[in-house]
């Protein structure tokens, strides 16, 4: 029976009428500051806190709940005659009902000026303390940390005059999952404003956006979550304008093509299919560019994810709407452009504002092992700081300078093993994922869909051997990017300087794993 309730909420959503069907019921209401102002005020009977501790709130607030009288209250076991002994002894009563959501420590350091002494300011103390002492005692107490839980409480009230034990289990996990986030929330914006090391201990907060039909296949179950303060241009921040609901793998898959088209400032579209760039071009405007992604690969293409950085325009939807894709994703869409695609009930269409922007090095990549975590910076470099090394006795023209860079900031989001065929801003061969680096080089060889003559070709790591620069030679291809570091380096070197290719190194490696 719920025969005393204490209510104390930052988030005052829905709590008059919630307290006062518990008055209704009976239920003797405890509670603090601004929310007891509040229920009073609507015309509901509410004790002070300060006369259940017979002592003053101080400190600005800062202390009010920590006391005896309310733990002992909420923590003492029922069915325990010791307990109750020393609840009678000491003059405490029991607390049955513990409705807290806590200081909004989220909101404060969402907003954009936030200063360290206003963050810290909303960090609750005794509203986690209460919740935890609620939830650790949950046979005998119920817990609500969650405004949406309201009705359900209220029903079973009505319903079966007590909350049953499977509802109270429930409310306590939901209470230790939130004291939990709460606390990951601060300790990560503390550890972001100083930069430091990887922390030797590490808890994540994530908050669910979406359940998902399923996972990456129909067995598995999966949802989607999002960080609590997401970048700029993050996936998260997508907003769906048409199409069907989006699948695990639409999502990865877009998040892949998100971090190529990142690499460019001109206008580029990424297309992308299982994860993979299967087609990149830049243009003059989108329009050329997308021309240039579909021409590199029209077959894979199909079904795929297409990714934008520029408006699209009517002339490209009309060109796009051409073949069937599973998703366009692009900071916006003229209105003409929309109504053109939109002619095509299943197709997902995605507007990204700030879909340009980098990452920082601030947020972490983050791989899941069996039983463990592996974390690194996110790779945010091309080249180290002195730029591209001439290796061989050719040097590359200006036209195959550009070509090469191209090349390699697609290369750099290819599985690894991963070789990129390219030439004037269009890629022309993809090799992606394979155990060797002689098998990348035939494979994007072979998969190219035009004349490799004349084409660059960019290799996410170093050729131990020389066969790759043979291979590229057959295929006509005039200059090679790679990072350099192998000891056999001066084998690769030799070849291209037989076959009169001009190689550079970028002395940084791009695995993709």
């Amino acid at each position: 029976m719920i025969k005393r309730a204490l209510i104390s909420v930052s988030d005052k959503n829905g709590i008059v009428e919630f307290a006062k069907e518990l008055e209704k019921s009976g239920v003797e209401i405890i509670s603090t500051g601004g929310t007891s102002k509040l229920l009073l005020k609507n015309g509901i009977k509410v004790v002070g806190i300060s006369e259940i501790t017979d002592f003053p709130e101080c400190l600005d607030g800062r202390v009010k709940t920590l006391h005896p009288a309310v733990h002992g209250g909420i923590l003492a076991i029922r069915d325990n005659e010791n307990h109750m002994e020393q609840l009678e002894q000491l003059n405490i009563s029991t607390i049955d009902l513990v409705v807290i959501n806590l200081y909004p420590f989220k909101e404060t350091i969402l907003k954009p000026d936030t200063t360290l002494e206003e963050a810290v300011e909303n960090i609750d103390i005794g509203g986690p303390t209460m919740l935890r002492s609620a939830a650790k005692n949950h046979k005998d107490v119920t817990v609500i940390c969650d405004t949406s839980d309201y009705d359900k409480v209220l029903q079973e009230l009505k319903e079966i005059g007590d909350i049953s034990y499977d509802t109270k289990y429930r409310l306590a996990l939901k209470v230790f999952e939130h004291t939990a986030s709460y606390d990951a929330m601060i300790a990560g914006y503390l550890r972001e404003r100083i930069n430091g090391d990887l922390p030797e201990k590490l808890t994540l907060t994530y908050e669910k956006i979406q359940d998902l039909r399923y996972g990456e296949n129909p067995h598995q179950k999966a949802a989607f979550y999002k960080e609590v303060k997401p970048e700029a241009g993050s996936m998260v921040k997508a907003v769906q304008l048409h199409g069907k609901e989006l699948s695990f793998n639409n999502i990865n898959d877009t998040n892949g093509a998100l971090e190529t088209l990142k690499e460019f400032d001109q206008p580029t579209v990424v297309a992308v299919k299982h994860a993979n760039p299967c087609g990149v071009g830049t243009g003059y405007d989108i329009y050329d560019a997308y021309k240039k992604a579909y021409k590199a690969d029209p077959i894979s293409i199909f079904g795929g994810i297409v990714a934008a950085n520029s408006t699209i325009d009517e002339r490209t939807a009309e060109e796009i709407n051409k073949i069937f894709l599973e998703i366009i994703i692009a900071p916006d869409y003229t209105e003409e452009a929309l109504e053109i695609l939109k002619q095509k009930k299943n197709i997902r269409l995605l507007k990204l504002k700030d879909i340009e922007k980098k990452q920082t090095k601030s947020s972490m990549d983050i791989k899941k092992v069996s039983g463990g975590l592996l974390i690194q910076d996110n790779d945010m470099e091309l080249f180290k700081d002195e730029g591209l090394e001439v290796v061989t006795d050719r040097i590359p023209t200006e036209n195959e300078i550009e070509d090469l860079k191209f090349a390699w900031k697609v290369v750099k989001h290819i599985k690894s093993n991963g070789i990129v065929i390219a030439k004037g801003g269009k890629t022309n061969g993809v090799g992606p994922g394979q155990v060797n680096r002689i098998w990348a080089v035939e494979n994007a060889i072979r998969q190219a869909t035009e004349d490799t003559k004349g084409n660059v070709l960019a290799s996410d790591a170093y050729f131990p051997f020389g066969d790759s620069v043979e291979a590229a030679a057959k295929a006509g291809i005039t200059a090679i990017i790679q990072p350099g570091g192998s000891v056999r380096d001066e084998e690769s070197i030799t070849k291209a300087n037989q076959y009169g290719i001009a190689m550079v190194f970028t002395r940084m490696r791009h695995f993709k794993h």
